[in-house]
């Protein structure tokens, strides 16, 4: 195989990707930076398509690169011994390189090696679409090596950029209606940077590449028309509660540990995940029902089977997005839900070390007569049961402070709380 030819052809495929579209400076770049300032490999991870090569990309701009995308049918069948041969032909293409970009590499076995072989002399950028890139042999092969970012579909003020619209605080100078209709048109398309340049109908394509190419054939599944099913039931159904026997049952799957195990590949693949309901009792918070969200809200509501929940559920699955984004960046930060056993919900427990910090509350409101009394009512019992005072509600179009049993409640419309969670 004529390996120059094909990395030649790649790195012309990936700038021309570049040149064509609207680029976006991603709120991670700083993280990514002050991690290649140290040689250490820099994980690069996040469900397929979001964004991780134009990023990767980035980073390298300025410097001699080399950049291999093992996401390439050409190079489906290279193996370890292969992979001096790939650097050879990078070197022959870009003579001395600094830095290169090794793109999906974990469908190479053996990989971790040859990455922390060149580590060495070189700053290298590994990608993947697994969660499980960092667990193996790379834990072995580049203990205390290797940083890892988790990228995400754009955030909120990433999607007001690609749309061309001023970003982070011009967007506070906005008429009120001009901000909510681009709020709108997020929560309907969602941020994969493809959507935004192709349209949402390319959602589908993406959809079905992370369950067929990185859970189906990459775990090797018989049954894959149910893990479709399953699959489509979590997405239906996004901000319920669920549990792998309730599942097992559904899906008439035979053993609890089947569905467990297939919803780990769903998380591995970054396609869902899961909150746990907070309990002082660890035992009982590992066995109360989780509460599962989709990576971008867009996905959900195109692949969904129907989308009955409303604004409400599509706010409170962008909030629990913009929340995995932040405890990706601050690895003491826990998120959790609640419910007592009067039934009466918080959305969101934030949590760090022994303390809880912060109570969210999500609802569909313009106005404080639109508040339902019980989301109150569940924030109260919360803020006295977890014996914490930092309460906050997130409306759609309300924004006010006041007291609720002397504790201070702070009203945040969605976007500007999300402008808040990018500074």
């Amino acid at each position: 195989m004529n390996f120059k030819r094909v990395v030649a052809e790649q790195l012309e495929e990936l700038e021309d990707i570049e040149s064509r579209s609207r680029l976006v400076p991603r709120e991670a770049l700083p993280t990514g930076k002050s991690a290649l300032s140290a040689p250490n490999v820099l994980a690069v991870l996040g469900v397929r398509r979001c964004g991780k090569s134009i990023f990767s990309h980035m980073l390298a701009k300025g410097y001699n690169f080399g950049y291999i995308n093992f996401d390439d049918e050409r190079l489906f069948d290279v193996k370890t011994k292969d992979l001096d041969d790939l650097l050879q032909a990078l070197y022959d293409l870009h003579g001395k390189i600094d830095f290169i970009i090794l793109d999906e590499i974990q469908k190479v076995p053996g990989w971790e090696l040859f990455a922390n072989r060149l580590r060495r002399t070189k700053r290298v950028i590994v990608t993947g679409s697994n969660s499980k890139l960092l667990s193996g042999e790379m834990a072995t092969s580049l203990t205390g090596r290797h940083i890892d970012i988790t990228m995400f579909p754009y955030s909120f003020r990433e999607f007001a950029v690609s749309k061309d619209h001023p970003e982070g605080e011009a967007l506070t100078t906005f008429e009120n209606a001009q901000v909510i209709n681009l709020l709108d048109k997020y929560m309907e398309t969602g941020g994969f940077p493809e959507v935004q340049a192709f349209g949402r109908d390319i959602l589908r394509g993406i959809y079905n590449d992370i369950i067929s190419r990185d859970i189906l054939q990459r775990h090797k599944m018989r049954k894959a028309e149910t893990l479709r099913h399953l699959a489509k039931h979590l997405a239906t159904n996004i901000c319920g509660e669920t549990s792998y026997s309730r599942l097992a049952e559904q899906f008439e799957v035979g053993h609890v540990s089947t569905v467990s195990n297939w919803f780990a590949y769903l998380e591995q693949s970054y396609l869902f995940f899961k909150l746990d309901r907070f309990d002082f009792s660890f035992k009982r918070q590992v066995l109360a029902p989780k509460k599962v969200y989709c990576v971008d809200i867009g996905l959900a509501r195109t692949v969904g089977f129907r989308f009955t929940e409303g604004i409400g559920r599509a706010m409170e699955n962008i909030v629990a997005i913009e929340l995995q984004r932040k405890k990706a960046l601050m690895h003491d930060l826990e998120v959790y839900y609640w419910k007592d056993h009067q039934q009466r919900e918080v959305d969101f427990i934030l949590k760090n070390g022994s303390e809880v910090q912060q109570l969210v509350q999500v609802t569909y409101a313009s106005d404080r007569l639109e508040i339902p009394a019980r989301e109150l009512t569940s924030l109260h019992t919360g803020s006295k049961t977890l014996r914490c005072k930092n309460l906050l509600v997130i409306t759609w179009d309300y924004e006010s402070e006041e007291r609720l049993e002397g504790n201070k409640v702070r009203f945040v419309p969605l976007w500007k709380w999300l402008l808040e969670q990018a500074k």
